[in-house]
């Protein structure tokens, strides 16, 4: 028995030493970034490109062009595709020539409304980040959490109902407070998939799906019951919170900008760190890339599996926390707009990396935000986005085209591989 507990201890520890290898290899691991990024940044291109045909066939004065001649067809497509971009582009980013000109005046309110398209951003892309660190987190551990929109709902009602109940704390106490019960609201709901799935077996897919649905008629009823704002009438709104829970705005309506958007940075900081730099991390990522493995070696499966799928539940929680206490200041029936599903997509096109993550929920805050100046200035339907975001998510979900396409040798992604298990089966 003890030759074979040895010998079991071996093979343990020479897992561990590969993989630590292969981690700390800065060749390689440069290497692997330079090729884990070509595939997303060469999909965003070819979404693009993609989305240029799009306008092109949906716009009626390209087909009216085309009846004048070919060349006054060909013209107008190109014009169209420059407008509908360019517009896109001003919405998300601002016009260049005004923040120039604002920047030239030295007027403080000038130079803020001029940059304030930059700002709106990245208000957009706040909760983009803190659910695509969610999905991530998940996939890292070998966990597919299809409940971040669910847990954002909990987390945004727990932080609410602190905000508006509790009266009389400092801000530096309640703000605090508040949010970490959104987070708290929000790790409880990714529990107990993750307790069932370690504990029975129960797959979180369907787990997580089910508690979605819960947590939408559950909010819905406190939207319409016990905290129901008094005086809304029939409307599903809650009360507005206290002034001391809210997170600060740092300029004046309209301009949104947030101490939030700062907060999801740093959680994508501390997420990196855990992931990359603690031994908490290499046990998570280790249960993730092979759970028979890492039972083998020694570790607890379910210890990981629960606790990676509480965290991915805190940090959406923070999402529905954040959004209310920093924009809304109160909690209504639309409060996301999507945001838990279209994680998935921005966990994918980051490689499950924080900073991945960051990059690609700043690219979709900015396209979502300049959407709407595109629509208004080129009459284009503001859809086409939402189609462009599905066809870079398709074109990273399939390397293979991109492979295909550009005539790429097969990359090799390593590590950001994740291990799903499959259906029913335990970890």
């Amino acid at each position: 028995m003890k030759k074979e507990e040895q010998e079991k201890n071996d093979l343990g520890k020479a897992f561990f030493r590969k993989f630590n290898k292969e981690d700390g290899d800065e060749p390689k691991e440069k290497k692997n970034f330079w090729q884990s990024i070509s595939i997303p940044a060469l999909a965003i291109l070819t979404g693009l490109l993609i989305g240029a045909i799009l306008i092109v066939l949906t716009s009626p004065r390209v087909y009216e062009a085309f009846a004048q001649g070919f060349l006054t067809g060909i013209g107008t497509a190109f014009n169209e595709v420059y407008v509908s971009y360019k517009a896109l582009l001003t919405g998300a980013f601002g016009d260049i020539g005004k923040i120039i000109s604002a920047l030239q005046s030295g007027t403080p309110h000038q130079i803020r409304v001029a940059i304030n398209p930059i700002l709106e951003s990245l208000v957009v892309s706040t909760p983009y980040i803190l659910t695509g660190l969610a999905v991530a987190l998940g996939f890292r551990a070998g966990l597919f959490n299809i409940g971040v929109e669910g847990q954002l709902f909990i987390g945004a009602a727990c932080a609410t109902f602190v905000g508006y109940s509790i009266k009389g704390l400092p801000g530096f106490i309640h703000m605090p407070l508040a949010l970490l019960a959104g987070m708290a609201g929000g790790a409880f709901w990714g529990f107990i998939p993750g307790f069932l799935k370690a504990k029975t077996g129960g797959h979180e897919v369907i787990n997580t799906i089910m508690m979605n649905y819960i947590a939408f008629r559950l909010t819905e009823w406190l939207l319409t019951g016990p905290m129901t704002r008094q005086g809304a009438g029939s409307m599903p709104v809650s009360p507005v919170i206290e002034k001391s829970a809210e997170i600060p705005q740092f300029f004046p309506s309209p301009i949104r900008f947030h101490l939030g958007f700062f907060m999801a940075l740093a959680a994508a900081w501390l997420i990196w760190w855990l992931l990359f730099k603690t031994t908490w991390g290499l046990n998570l990522r280790t249960v993730g890339t092979n759970p028979r493995a890492a039972k083998y070696a020694g570790l607890s499966t379910v210890k990981t599996t629960i606790m990676g799928m509480s965290l991915s539940g805190a940090l959406a929680g923070m999402a529905g926390a954040v959004q209310t206490l920093a924009i809304n200041r109160s909690m209504a029936i639309g409060l996301s707009s999507g945001y838990g599903f279209d994680s998935i997509a921005l966990a994918l096109i980051g490689n499950n990396h924080p900073l991945g993550v960051v990059l690609s929920s700043l690219l979709f805050g900015s396209l979502r935000n300049g959407a709407t100046r595109m629509m208004v200035v080129s009459r284009i339907p503001i859809d086409i986005v939402s189609v462009i975001q599905a066809i870079i998510l398709m074109l990273v979900a399939a390397p293979g085209i991109i492979q295909a396409i550009y005539h790429l040798k097969d990359l090799k992604t390593g590590d950001n591989k994740v291990f799903l298990s499959g259906w029913g089966g335990k970890a």
